[in-house]
């Protein structure tokens, strides 16, 4: 039995997996805060209890995401790019590109036929197109981010947002909101400015027949719809979508304790 943990720092939440030879056992996912050493023990203390199991039963814990070094306790590190790779290739073997949408950046990765990183690119400008983006806009919309996932479904006449910088967009937004534009309308131009961003990255790498979504975006209902319409093209979105970088570390911790991951 090799039981091993991935623990993923991101910008807005922590995530960690528990691997037991290859099988996810236990899993945590919460905000983070200011004090990340804290969090990450958090992350993987929760994930314990879920599986009932104890700390000394951990044989690797590989820390990954912005605050992957804030992972004190663990005995590696390996960066978000390689571990959405290995992560998004467990779920799904035929993963040729990924597109992780997170709170603060957005990720276009090329994935070969073993999970490995081929080429990527990376949003440069601030938080555009991002989870930051869709919360600070759907706040100017008067909803919380959670709430607008579907709202985009019913829209008949969408709007266009041209400004990629949260700040402007959001000014947009109220813009629209003042000449009494439909919410429905307004957020599925949102999520057609986030998704032709998406694509731009994405034409950067090489846009291959099988993409993965990871990232707290890929659980937004509208803008995989409007990204599947888009591309035309098969886009797989797992219920762990937001653990894929916890899980591609864990795997790395699997395969540096000595066992070959499934």
């Amino acid at each position: 039995m090799t039981l091993v943990a991935g623990v993923d720092i991101g910008s807005t939440t922590a995530k960690c997996i528990l691997l037991e030879d290859g099988a996810i056992v236990g899993k945590s996912l919460a905000p983070v805060g200011v004090e990340l050493v804290k969090d990450a023990e958090r992350a993987l203390e929760k994930a314990l209890g879920e599986a009932g199991r104890e700390r000394r039963e951990v044989q690797a814990v590989t820390g990954t995401g912005y605050g992957r070094f804030k992972v004190t306790f663990g005995q590696y590190t390996l960066t978000e790019i390689g571990c959405h790779a290995k992560g998004a290739h467990y779920l799904f073997p035929g993963t040729r590109v990924v597109l992780d949408i997170g709170g603060q950046d957005t990720k276009a990765i090329k994935v070969s036929d073993r999970g490995e990183v081929v080429d990527f690119a990376m949003n440069d400008k601030c938080a555009a197109g991002t989870g930051r983006f869709l919360d600070v806009c759907a706040g100017a919309l008067g909803f919380d981010v959670s709430e607008i996932g579907s709202l985009s479904l019913g829209a008949r006449h969408p709007v266009k947002v041209t400004n990629t910088c949260t700040v402007f967009a959001e000014s947009e937004v109220s813009a629209y909101v003042a000449r009494g534009k439909d919410p429905k309308d307004i957020v599925a131009g949102l999520y057609a400015s986030v998704v032709s961003r998406s694509l731009s990255l994405m034409q950067r790498v090489g846009v291959e027949p099988e993409l993965t979504f990871t990232g707290g975006v890929s659980r937004n209902e509208g803008v995989v719809r409007t990204l599947r319409q888009r591309l035309n093209l098969s886009v797989n979105v797992s219920p762990l979508s937001q653990y894929v970088g916890a899980i591609g570390a864990a795997l790395h911790g699997l395969e540096r304790a000595g066992s070959p991951p499934p």
